[in-house]
């Protein structure tokens, strides 16, 4: 009888899961989560990943960015999966093409910048070794590591970001204004502003 009893018991019920707590700007969509997680903030060496970053923040100039992060893949498919050396020999039937892509945004502009800074991400690559080595110079290559408690707290721009602009505007970068700059950092890692109470600012400090 008392084995009997025992079977019919109900299994203890599971531990609810903590729930993780997040820097509030990535609330709004999973796709925003997603990255939060899985790639902002994190410090970030590889040439074509730098890349395809400085395009999109470009790209993402007077637009929100999950408007970029949601035609990334289309972004990917039309930009040669960001390899530079082969954007930088786009021509006229590639710009023509890129104009007719809804997948992208549809800016002449904006397209014709991302071809102009392919080559110049290039040349920048063979005067110091890579792109990384030139961009994380900046920041003595170490991330800057920041203590915000508030999200009004985390400014636009900084004298870094400043910095930075000023010089790849020097070298004929377009779309690489001190605030899309500070954001390329933020994404690539060159500066940790997730929150102190969000569960990725330790982690991103490792």
């Amino acid at each position: 009888m008392a084995k009997k009893m025992r079977s019919q018991q109900s299994e203890p019920a599971p531990e609810p899961k903590e729930e993780k707590i997040r820097c509030g700007w990535c609330a709004a969509a999973p796709e925003y989560i997603r990255y939060h997680d899985e790639e902002w903030g994190v410090p970030l060496h590889d040439d074509l990943a730098l890349f395809e970053f400085l395009i999109l923040e470009g790209a993402q100039a007077g637009l929100s960015w999950l408007t970029i992060l949601r035609k990334r893949d289309a972004y990917r498919r039309a930009f040669a999966q960001f390899d530079p050396e082969k954007v930088a020999r786009f021509g006229d039937k590639d710009v023509a093409r890129l104009l007719a892509d809804a997948g992208i945004v549809r800016n002449r502009l904006k397209i014709a910048a991302a071809i102009t800074n392919a080559r110049l991400f290039l040349e920048v690559a063979a005067k110091h070794g890579s792109f990384d080595a030139f961009i994380w110079n900046f920041v003595d290559g170490k991330p800057t590591v920041n203590h915000w408690k508030r999200l009004e707290q985390i400014p636009a721009k900084t004298a870094a970001s400043d910095t930075i602009s000023r010089e790849m505007k020097k070298l004929g970068f377009k779309f690489v204004g001190s605030t899309i700059i500070y954001a390329h950092m933020q994404a690539t890692g060159m500066v940790n502003d997730h929150l102190v109470s969000c569960f990725r600012h330790a982690e991103c400090c490792l």
